[in-house]
């Protein structure tokens, strides 16, 4: 069960005190609080985890301060979707706003490999309107003799250009809890000049630890990629192992399932599931084009292959796109082979602004039916 509490609430009210008071009597709840300071207020959730079946919402809903109550399932506790539950299905982070009905593009290099590469790309990104972008500082690899990134070494510089060339969210897979510090102190030195969204890899999907000690950092979001083997129902789990720790500011992410059925594409890609994540939680859901296909190769019709998977998650209905493009592909340290060139970063907006477009136009189509029945 969750009490959502009046906006404004704060810890040091008597009404609070008084509530916290009541709950934690309960016989067989645990009681656990999350507050969410916003720009234009603070909301308060106060979730009651035990056997809550004897508890009655009229009752819940007579407590102070409390302003709604929500029984919630056994499924996706804090990220599902739940009867009579009209919790937001976004959150704003440093200017951007990521949700279920929001598209983000995070184009960028895979890994960082020379000042110069990252700063071509931000400039590119700058002047077509771009502010998100995806910078791979650590890079786990299967062989233990590729290229692993450069680490906390390239930080600096890459958030020096992103604050020079005005991107506000980087998106940057992390592997130990040691580079989530790592960010943060090069945040500091370079006086919070991005922000950045950490990313949970679908090699670390099931890394229970490192899901814990990412959920329990409140100060950066977290994108988490299904896990390549494993079911969609265990890769939601995942992803509420990262709420259940305190981030609630977690987006999904779809990057292909790991079979040789989708051969000739590195993996199969799976964006027919962004309309399922939606429907069972209120996680923004995010695709990845580069890691579904894997290739540069096109179909007769002239496009490529990924600006193809693109379009099918983005008339799906996805919200946030994570794309791999490079100055100089060849010369790439991490799949050059499917990074898209930097010339043709304005046809793949503008191919993501027309299925965009039929997406939005399909939403309306439905409305007007549904109106007319």
């Amino acid at each position: 069960m969750i009490l959502i509490l009046k906006p404004g609430m704060l810890s040091e009210s008597p009404e609070y005190k008084q509530l916290l008071a009541y709950l934690t009597n309960l016989a067989g709840i645990t009681v656990r609080a999350h507050t969410e300071v916003g720009i234009e207020q603070t909301l308060t959730e106060v979730y009651l985890i035990g056997n809550t079946k004897a508890l009655l919402l009229e009752d819940m809903q007579s407590l102070p301060c409390v302003e709604r109550v929500v029984r919630i399932s056994e499924e996706y506790r804090v990220l599902g979707r739940h009867e009579n539950d009209v919790r937001p299905a976004y959150f704003d982070y440093n200017g951007v706003r990521f949700g279920q009905d929001t598209l983000n593009v995070f184009a960028g290099l895979c890994a960082v490999d020379t000042l110069e590469h990252v700063e071509l790309m931000m400039k590119a990104l700058r002047d077509h309107g771009q502010v998100c972008t995806r910078m791979g500082a650590y890079k786990p690899r299967t062989s233990p003799y590729s290229f692993q990134g450069h680490g906390k070494a390239c930080l600096p510089y890459v958030f020096d250009l992103a604050g020079k060339y005005e991107i506000k969210v980087i998106a940057m897979e992390v592997t130990h809890e040691s580079h989530v510090e790592e960010i943060r102190e090069a945040l500091y030195q370079t006086g919070n000049s991005t922000g950045v969204i950490l990313q949970i890899g679908t090699r670390n999907t099931q890394n229970f630890e490192l899901l814990k000690i990412v959920g329990r950092q409140q100060d950066f979001p977290v994108l988490i990629k299904r896990g390549f083997g494993i079911t969609l129902d265990e890769s939601l789990n995942a992803a509420e192992y990262l709420a259940s720790e305190g981030n609630r500011k977690v987006v999904f992410g779809l990057r292909g399932m790991k079979t040789n059925m989708g051969d000739p594409h590195r993996n199969f890609v799976d964006f027919a599931h962004v309309p399922v994540v939606k429907r069972l939680t209120r996680m923004p859901v995010c695709i990845d084009p580069s890691h579904s296909v894997g290739i540069r190769t096109g179909s007769p019709d002239g496009i490529l292959d990924v600006m193809h998977a693109t379009a099918q998650g983005v008339i799906a209905g996805a919200n946030m796109i994570l794309v791999d493009f490079h100055p100089v592909p060849s010369k790439a340290l991490v799949d050059g082979p499917q990074a898209l060139l930097l010339k043709e970063l304005p046809l793949f907006l503008e191919d993501v602004r027309i299925a965009r477009e039929a997406y939005e136009k399909r939403v309306e189509l439905v409305k007007r039916y549904q109106k007319a029945g």
